[in-house]
């Protein structure tokens, strides 16, 4: 009985990590240093834990096999065992010894994490978290973006990490990128740090993972780990400023007649507002609302005449604006590569 169990516990063990490592929010599948060492000292943690699961529920099973009540019991108590020094002693230490290898490996983990030398290769950006979405900065690159974050891949020739300084405009967000990085969060008024060096191209999500207010759940956010060539490219792209198609003139000058331009930044125009994410490069992004809709005509336009239809809650107003009106802001954004 007590072998079927453990097959069976071991099969479901086995479906589930099948399962969860085929995702792209996995801890199962690293792709970084960082994500890798969490995932080592997690297999450590669940082999310690399915051990003693396995040793005291075989126990468990054991005692009430052997000590079952049977047929021919006369119903009289059995012998008492009172105090045993050996059975005190083991119960005691056994734990404690347990207790203290998971405290001792996991801090290994978290100061080789937290001390490891910085590279002069690697890329400095600065994240900001806000209700509800997220400010990605390079100071060295002078670039502005939101909600999809751009890194080189890195591999043990040229290494490329990412040191990620974070930092919230409001309240308490979390940076949680599973396949790259550990949970870390982002409190106002302080700068906390993480680092990862994806070593595979490719895009990896992730998401807010603090409760921050009515939209937490849509706080979303993409990492697009960039072949070199790939990340020169969008490097230039984002430091021209945005290309804005002379037919849009229209949409452009309805924006900036709008409450808009108060909120967002568009490069070369008179818009400068710091509230809401920069649209310089708006149309180059995939998604919108923070990854809460993909960056279509038809949920451009749903979001600008009523952003509480994607993503209720949103601090973005309604501005009443006209079916013609909401047409011509579109066109514009569309522009905006």
């Amino acid at each position: 009985m007590l072998s079927a169990a453990v097959v069976l516990a071991a099969a479901g063990a086995q479906h589930a990590f099948a399962l969860t490592s085929n995702t792209n929010t996995s801890i199962f599948s690293p792709a970084s240093t960082p994500s890798r060492s969490i995932y080592d000292i997690s297999l450590f943690v669940l082999a310690i834990t399915g051990g003693i699961f396995v040793v005291v529920g075989g126990l468990i099973v054991y005692a009430a096999w052997r000590f079952r009540q049977r047929p021919d019991d006369d119903g009289s108590e059995p012998p008492q065992i009172f105090g045993s020094n050996q059975i005190e002693l083991s119960w005691t230490i056994i734990p404690v010894l347990t207790v203290v290898v998971l405290f001792l490996a996991t801090a290994r983990i978290i100061f080789a994490i937290q001390d490891a030398p910085k590279p002069a290769s690697a890329l400095e950006v600065t994240a900001i978290g806000h209700q509800f979405w997220w400010e990605f900065r390079y100071p060295a690159l002078h670039i502005t973006t939101a909600n999809e974050l751009h890194i080189p891949v890195g591999t043990d020739a040229d290494p490329r990490p990412t040191y990620m300084k974070l930092t919230s405009a409001d309240v308490i967000h979390s940076f949680w990128v599973p396949r790259l990085a550990g949970k870390i969060d982002l409190l106002p008024n302080r700068i906390n740090e993480l680092w990862m060096d994806a070593q595979t191209p490719g895009l990896y999500v992730g998401q807010c993972a603090q409760f921050c207010g009515v939209e937490h759940a849509k706080m979303l956010l993409r990492v697009y780990v960039d072949t070199p060539d790939q990340f020169a490219a969008w490097v230039k792209q984002q430091q021209q400023s945005g290309s804005q198609n002379p037919t849009a003139a229209t949409g452009r000058h309805e924006f900036e007649s709008q409450a808009c331009m108060n909120c967002h930044t568009i490069a070369g125009t008179a818009a400068h507002g710091q509230f809401g994410p920069d649209l310089t490069h708006f149309a180059s992004r995939k998604t919108l609302a923070s990854g809460a809709a993909d960056n279509t005509t038809q949920n451009l336009e749903r979001w600008i005449a009523d952003p509480d239809s994607i993503k209720q809650g949103s601090l973005m107003p309604s501005m009443h604006l006209t079916s013609e009106q909401v047409r011509e802001i579109t066109a514009y954004l569309n522009t905006l590569r």
